[in-house]
């Protein structure tokens, strides 16, 4: 049996007690997990092992054999993907568990994925054949990610995402994070992207050819990670006042923070962002909710400042100045719960390239 073809229920109880087995095989194309002990699940992992070469027959092209080795596929209605991923040693942090950048990549990658099983280019991130055609490529204007619980080094993290068209300016892609073992929601995300003219680097509003070739790989009605009403994805995010609280002066892109558009990755901004966060928060706290406005396109020669401010008192700043009482608008701050706010600037000139929010919870005991 072919790994594509695995159904979700056969393959929980491989990862209810995880631990390194010989039945799970972590390789640089992707992850696999033999099913059963059939002839082509064996060839497919000789195929990985050997190198690449195709002495399986599953294909000529290194992407027809990953998409056969990786667990991940469209739902059964054809308008969501969904794929399984497993925690590894590099992808946590002191507490040995998933850091927010590796969140926020795993969601990246199951995006790219999505595109790529619904035949959309392999040489980019999700562009059409007719993006493809006018040098067209998506570039994210805002991501909103919410984890509630961060999977621990071993932990299999179940992933669905699903897009659906914003008007003329755009898409908006959605995900939910799972506990593989217990089905249990972990985590959920939203984004939205624009399309830029890879060439002349300037915004384009998207075409009826475009919508046309993406909206019918979307859901009919509209689904939403967040439908709660005021949830915290919609929230406007202030611009951050000056002088700030703390800061990281002088942070530099590195080569490999470009990705394959030629520009910082989206992920290389969270890093960055939480650069200039006080240490004694990081301490004691975990990101609960992280939330950024994409302004500006930042070049790998460009030198990047990061500033941070407690937001309780940003607001309490404005609300003197409006002649109101600022302990009635205030975001509310204690021990538990505290939220700051962030401002990403270039250094040459102090011109915008992002801005954010942050909410933090006190980190559970161990």
């Amino acid at each position: 049996m072919l790994l594509r073809n695995c159904n979700v229920a056969d393959l929980r109880p491989h990862f209810r007690h995880l631990t390194p087995k010989p039945s799970v095989n972590r390789r640089s194309t992707g992850l696999s997990l033999s099913c059963s002990s059939s002839s082509a699940a064996k060839q497919a992992d000789l195929a990985v092992s050997s190198g690449g070469e195709n002495r399986s027959g599953l294909g000529s092209g290194s992407g027809r054999l990953a998409d056969r080795l990786r667990l991940g596929s469209l739902t059964e209605d054809g308008l969501s993907y969904k794929e399984n991923f497993i925690v590894r040693c590099y992808e946590v942090g002191i507490n040995k568990t998933a850091t927010v950048e590796t969140i926020a990549n795993l969601l990246q990658e199951v995006a790219c994925n999505h595109a790529q099983g619904v035949g959309f280019s392999t040489d980019g991130f999700a562009t059409t054949p007719t993006m493809r055609k006018l040098h067209l490529i998506w570039v994210t204007s805002r991501m909103h990610i919410e984890v509630y619980k961060y999977p621990a080094w071993g932990d299999v993290v179940e992933i669905e995402t699903w897009c659906q068209g914003e008007g003329r300016i755009g898409t908006r892609r959605d995900w939910i994070l799972k506990d593989f073992a217990t089905g249990a929601v972990i985590g959920r995300a939203t984004s939205k992207w624009v399309m830029m003219n890879q060439d002349t680097r300037r915004l384009q509003r998207v075409s009826d050819d475009v919508r046309d070739e993406y909206l019918v790989f979307c859901p009919r009605t509209p689904r939403l990670s967040f439908p709660e009403e005021d949830n915290s994805s919609l929230k406007k995010i202030p611009k951050l006042g000056d002088p700030a609280q703390y800061s990281r002066l002088g942070l530099v892109p590195r080569r490999a923070d470009l990705d394959m558009n030629q520009h910082v990755n989206n992920v290389t901004y969270i890093g960055w962002v939480l650069e200039s966060m006080p240490q004694d928060v990081i301490d004691t706290h975990e990101l609960e909710k992280i939330t950024l406005d994409y302004r500006r396109e930042c070049q790998h020669d460009d030198m990047v400042d990061s500033l941070t401010s407690l937001e309780s008192e940003e607001v309490e700043a404005v609300s003197e100045l409006n002649g109101t009482n600022g302990s009635a608008t205030a975001m509310k701050h204690s021990d538990d719960c505290c939220q700051f706010l962030h401002f990403l600037r270039l250094a040459s000139d102090e011109l915008e390239i992002n801005r954010g929010r942050t909410e933090w919870r006190r980190k559970p005991a161990r």
